[in-house]
Order: structure tokens, then C-alpha cells, then sequence
């Protein structure tokens, strides 16, 4: 097939556009990323990638998006001296409305979450934004078929499934980073309160007030502005000894954390691609998680995982208590979810889904 020059309109530092541009110019494509936020160097060993960076903050509301037209002309001239096949927009309330600015076809436009969940309750003019953005796109993608019907309040254009699965090579068991002796909980996500790292941390209380005769740690990656807060009540709960909280953790190094813990527990008040459901499962590990549509999507309850309902400690420690009182039910399931995922979520397939949406778009325009 023909390599595209791809113009992709995104946030440089955001690991989902790293993945995403990192893919398609390994694939041979020329890709260039336009960006408001600053880069790192992650992108310097891909010589057919081109970034372009604005280094300025944008505000995240409807007013804050009005400095998009100060950007619009140097995007303009970026396309133009580029003079990409297709461009891609990555969320639809901001690079989407750069995009939709910028008068440049084929123009397909992916939402991503917040987006589409969130923005439009900021303020009335937010649905019209998006409403706007989804009119001047030539082909709207989401990562999930829930995303989509959330989507679908705004367009009555046909919506494209581009699932944003994990690289099948990396994430997969290791026999040797297996919990021995004891069992431990898992949670990767930002320290912030949609996550639901409050309800995790009592439940876990649960947890280990039931079984004080069993080894057992919660360990939690990611960083987030509710830190010391979620510190704080595990210090309330006498249990700051067995739950640490570990920081930021890079996504090479995810593999390593999935397998080793006896569960991932993740239980979102909202998701809209339950992404880390996916990861743990391509390791193997079988998972909790809440009833938050992206996890009812990518998690088949009782099969690859257990779904338990949003904001509910007793439900996700009576799950989390399956696993300990029958340890061949992680075996099971973690099985169950490796399989699941290398027939829907394949890295290497959802590329080529995003590239034949590329392909379908560009030759339409013909």
C-alpha cells in the first residue's frame, strides 16, 4: 500500500500520541505532529516524523479555546508547506476544533473521552463547539463502541472503531515476576477523583480485615493531585505499612507491574476505554473493575474479570475476596483475557483498522 504523509494534530507528550505516531512512522508513513504543548525528545529517532510545537497553555473551557484562532494560521502554513494526504485530530474539543479551523481535507477527527464525557457540560456553547467540529470532519473515530453512542448525541454521521489495544509482544505473562507468598492489588491510574482510588483503599481495608492471616499489599502507580488526600485515608485505616503508592510509571515498563500482582483492580466512577483492563489482561492477570462503560466494553464479566458496581467498597472487596479464596480463578480468567485481547485488541490489527480508515477517507475525496 501506498505510505501517507499524515498530518496529526495532538499533544505531543500525551503516551496515547506517542503510541500512536511512534506506529504509523514505523510502518513507513511520514507523519507531521502539530502540537500546542511542548515535545520531549521522544520523538528523535523517528527521522520521518516532523514536530511542530506552540508552547503556550490552552484552558481547557469554551473561552479558553477562542486562542485556537491565534494557532490557526501557523497550522495553516505548516499543512500547507507539508501537504499531508489526510490529517488527524486527536480530542475532539481541541485539536478537533483546530482542525475544523483549519479548512484542510480529508480531516478525520478522534475523540478521545473527556471530550466528549465532560466538555460539553462546561458551559451551553460546549455542544455547539462539538457540533461544529463533528460538520467540517470528513470521518469520526472513537476507541469504543460506548464512546461512539456518546459521540452520537452531537452528529448523526456515521462513527469508525478504532480500539486502542496494547502491543501483544510486551504485554504478556512472566513466570518469573509472579506473587509468591503473598497477594497483592494492583491499581494504575492518575491519583484524581473519577478514578475512584478512595473506594479502592477501602475496599482493600476490607480486605485485609477478613484475611489476617494472609500476606497482603495494595500497590498504586500513577501521580495525581489527590496524593496526599489518598494517603491520608490510608493512614486513617492503619494501613499506610501495606499500601504504597509508587508514582508515575512509565508504559515500557507496565508489563512489569501487570504481572506482578495477583489483581488489577480499577473501579473509574466514568472510562471511556478501559485501556488498563486491557493491559493487565494481555499479561494474563485477571481484573476488577467498576461498571463504567469502557470497562463493560473491553471486561467479560466472570470470564476475563469481575465487574462490580461504581462507588461501592463491599462489592469490589467481595470480588477481590474471590481471588483469594479460590487462587485457580486468576489462572482461569488470566488465561480467558490474554485470549480476548489477541482477538480484539492487538496493537498491531488497530493499526491497521486506523490505516484503512486513512485509506477509505483519502480515496473518497477522489
Amino acid at each position: 500500500m501506498k505510505k501517507l504523509k499524515i498530518a496529526f494534530l495532538s499533544d505531543a507528550q500525551n503516551t496515547h500520541t506517542k503510541r500512536w505516531v511512534r506506529a504509523l512512522a514505523e510502518r513507513g508513513n511520514e507523519i507531521l505532529l502539530f502540537s500546542i504543548a511542548e515535545a520531549d525528545n521522544y520523538y528523535d529517532d523517528l527521522p520521518n516524523v516532523k514536530v511542530v510545537t506552540c508552547g503556550m497553555g490552552i484552558n481547557g473551557n469554551v473561552l479558553g479555546k477562542l486562542k485556537y484562532f491565534t494557532i490557526v494560521p501557523k497550522l495553516k502554513k505548516c499543512l500547507k508547506e507539508f501537504n499531508p494526504d489526510v490529517m488527524n485530530a486527536h480530542y475532539a474539543s481541541s485539536y478537533g476544533t483546530l482542525g475544523a479551523l483549519s479548512g484542510f481535507h480529508p480531516f478525520v477527527l478522534s475523540v478521545w473521552g473527556s471530550d466528549i464525557y465532560d466538555f460539553p457540560n462546561y458551559a451551553p456553547m460546549g455542544k455547539y463547539l462539538l457540533r461544529y467540529n463533528f460538520r467540517k470532519a470528513d470521518r469520526i473515530l472513537s476507541t469504543s463502541y460506548v464512546m461512539a453512542n456518546e459521540t452520537s448525541k452531537y452528529t448523526d454521521k456515521d462513527i469508525f472503531i478504532t480500539p486502542f489495544g496494547v502491543d501483544i509482544s510486551r504485554f504478556k505473562k512472566n513466570e518469573g515476576l509472579q506473587p509468591k507468598g503473598e497477594f497483592i492489588v494492583g491499581n494504575v491510574k492518575t491519583l484524581s477523583p473519577k478514578y475512584g482510588i478512595d473506594v479502592l483503599i477501602k475496599a482493600f481495608k476490607i480486605v485485609v480485615d477478613k484475611n489476617p492471616g494472609i500476606k497482603t499489599r495494595l500497590l498504586i502507580y500513577g501521580k495525581g493531585p489527590n496524593r496526599e488526600e489518598y494517603e491520608n485515608l490510608a493512614k486513617s485505616l492503619s494501613l499506610s505499612d501495606i499500601v504504597e503508592f509508587r508514582g508515575f510509571i512509565a508504559n515500557e515498563k507496565l508489563p512489569n507491574v501487570y504481572n506482578s500482582v495477583s489483581v488489577s483492580v480499577s473501579v473509574s466512577d466514568s472510562e471511556s476505554f478501559g485501556v488498563v483492563a486491557v493491559e493487565a489482561m494481555a499479561c494474563e492477570c485477571p481484573v476488577v473493575t467498576s461498571d463504567a462503560d469502557g470497562f463493560t466494553e473491553v471486561v467479560d464479566n466472570g470470564v476475563t474479570g469481575i465487574i462490580v458496581p461504581k462507588r461501592n467498597p463491599e462489592a469490589t472487596a467481595a470480588a477481590i475476596q474471590k481471588f483469594i479464596d479460590n487462587p485457580d480463578l486468576r489462572l482461569t480468567m488470566g488465561h480467558n483475557g490474554r485470549e480476548r485481547v489477541k482477538k480484539l485488541y492487538d496493537w498491531e490489527d488497530n493499526v491497521d483498522t486506523m490505516l484503512k480508515n486513512y485509506y477509505e477517507v483519502i480515496n473518497a475525496e477522489k
